[in-house]
């Protein structure tokens, strides 16, 4: 089963991401989905994240900015089981993704 996920995005990155994409051959949701595959495959970003990328201060190391981005998204996952909407995690026994509600149970996605 999919889920539909809304995310805001600035509307110029939105249209240059949606034109590689079309030059990739592929759309939005399928780089999505492909980046939130190699994430979860990886448990991490998958790929570098480095000074020359960010718009963090200068002193911030990269694992300074991995530790505050692990926060912000645990943060967000905090507000997100507050409001009662279901959380997207992976069983990697399993190796499915699944949705948990609040009150625990889960939904496997295909």
């Amino acid at each position: 089963m999919n889920v539909h996920i809304t995310i805001p995005v600035e509307k110029d990155l939105k249209e240059h991401a949606e034109n590689l994409f079309e030059h990739l051959g592929m759309n939005m949701t399928t780089a999505v989905n492909i980046f939130l595959r190699k994430a979860v495959d990886e448990a991490a970003i998958p790929f570098p994240i480095s000074e020359k990328s960010t718009v963090f201060s200068d002193g911030y190391t990269v694992d300074d900015i991995t530790n505050i981005f692990a926060s912000a998204a645990k943060n967000d996952i905090t507000e997100n089981q507050k409001r009662g909407f279901p959380i997207a995690r992976y069983d990697s026994s399993e190796k499915k993704a699944y949705l948990e509600h609040t009150d625990g149970t889960r939904e496997y996605v295909d």
